[in-house]
């Protein structure tokens, strides 16, 4: 199954052990086997409400493959990991087409007023 994995570090982190826990969360996946599809790194961005009295986060994204079981896992040591302020795990759903596409309704076609018979008015003599 494949998943979505955005989380928050802390910006008062600096950057080699940044790198460190993003490749270690990355580790920690292909341990369990599972597989790391795209890393995305957001880079520090103003949070819509402070965390922990922090008004910025460093986020990043990671879309991996991996069996049920790994997402817990994960998400566990997200959830006991000092320097990470949220995160959210998200299966993405492939779109299937197991649905029988619908078949065209043809609407009546209305009759026009000029395609009707008009009948003609009788003409008067004067």
């Amino acid at each position: 199954m494949k998943y979505e994995l955005v989380y928050i570090i802390n910006t008062a982190i600096e950057e080699d052990p940044r790198k460190e826990l993003i490749a270690r969360f990355n580790g920690m996946i292909e341990q369990n086997g599972g597989t790391v599809d795209s890393v995305e790194e957001w880079g520090k961005r103003r949070l819509a409400y402070p965390i922990n009295d922090l008004p910025e986060g460093y986020y990043v994204l990671v879309h991996y493959t991996a069996e049920p079981t790994v997402p817990k896992e994960i998400e566990r040591n997200l959830g006991i990991t000092d320097g990470i302020l949220r995160y959210l795990t998200t299966r993405i759903e492939e779109k299937r087409s197991n649905v029988k596409p619908r078949t065209a309704r043809i609407a009546p076609a209305a009759v026009r007023s000029e395609e009707a018979p008009q009948q003609e008015a009788p003409a008067q003599d004067q």
